[in-house]
């Protein structure tokens, strides 16, 4: 009742500011209200911070000699952290989500520059020291519909769905041990994890719309004919390491690792992302993004994303 009454008595006040103060006295007093809310809830053990941007890519062209194709593409995403941490108790979760479309002018399709959505959480007790024990949650999907783009005879685009929200979907959880110096590194170790691929199983029945043929166990994301799902059992690692490389920009590295008891548990499962921001100001930067993923089940081979650009930035 007391939180109750004091957003309350913020509202009140942030109205009748708006009422009778100028415009930058009216944002003054909002971002006191709003650090006053902040400061209530860290008090509690809570802190929570993020960051919405906004990339945004644009080219024209007219009787451009030297040729050129008008484009058009914008990515947004959300960075966000709530974290608890009182006593020998810690909570750490981070919510990750970008998604970006290109459009060009000569093309059927507009296409995906950037599509993620990750939540990870992990519980600590202090067992010793800067270690804990630790119960994680690793979750990732997309957002929409993923294509593989190709010409018919005609040399007309043509597109073949290939992935989509929870087609592959991964949960990765179990116990283990964590150390963190403090919030800028952190290390986690797993030795009995559970790892879980969802899929649709329209992917994995009948003829398989890739090759063509009738569909052969774990083509699709090591998922077998006719399931919607894969189980593993294996050892987890993650690091996570924030530093400043020098005056207002810094870099942000995570790197996942997996082995699977199971089958293969030499094929390690690798997941790296590094993003790198520029501030400019409070509201402009330059943010690098590049992430590259090894899973012998989803690709054979190197997968890699990167996307550059002047972004505009909001902090909450």
């Amino acid at each position: 009742m007391r939180k109750l009454a004091f957003l309350l008595c913020i509202v009140a006040n942030f109205t009748f500011v708006q009422a009778q103060n100028s415009e930058k006295e009216l944002v003054q007093n909002t971002e006191k209200a709003v650090k006053k809310i902040n400061d209530t809830i860290e008090e509690e053990g809570w802190k929570a911070k993020g960051t919405v941007s906004l990339l945004l890519n644009q080219s024209s062209f007219n009787n451009w000699i030297a040729g050129g194709e008008d484009s058009f593409s914008g990515t947004l995403g959300i960075n966000y952290d709530f974290n608890y941490k009182k006593d020998d108790l810690t909570w750490d979760n981070k919510l990750l989500a970008s998604y970006g479309l290109l459009q060009t002018k000569n093309t059927d399709f507009g296409k995906k520059t950037d599509d993620r959505l990750e939540f990870n959480s992990i519980l600590g007790k202090r067992a010793f020291g800067e270690w804990y024990y630790s119960y994680f949650v690793n979750f990732r999907t997309q957002f929409t519909t993923g294509y593989i783009y190709g010409q018919d005879a005609n040399g007309k685009e043509i597109r073949t769905e290939q992935t989509k929200f929870m087609s592959p979907g991964y949960l990765t959880t179990g116990p283990g041990i964590y150390w963190s110096k403090d919030d800028n590194l952190k290390i986690n170790f797993a030795p009995l994890t559970s790892k879980f691929t969802f899929v649709d199983n329209a992917y994995t029945s009948g003829i398989d719309r890739f090759t063509g043929l009738p569909y052969v166990d774990g083509d699709y994301f090591g998922v077998d004919e006719g399931k919607t799902m894969r189980y593993e059992l294996g050892f987890y690692a993650s690091v996570y390491y924030k530093l400043a490389i020098m005056t207002n920009v810094t870099a942000e590295n995570t790197l996942n690792l997996y082995s699977n008891y199971l089958e293969d548990p030499q094929n390690v499962d690798i997941n790296y992302s590094l993003n790198i921001i520029m501030k400019v100001n409070k509201f402009l930067s330059a943010n690098f993004a590049f992430q590259a993923i090894y899973d012998d089940n989803a690709f054979r081979g190197l997968q890699t994303r990167q996307v550059f650009g002047l972004g505009i930035n909001f902090g909450f």
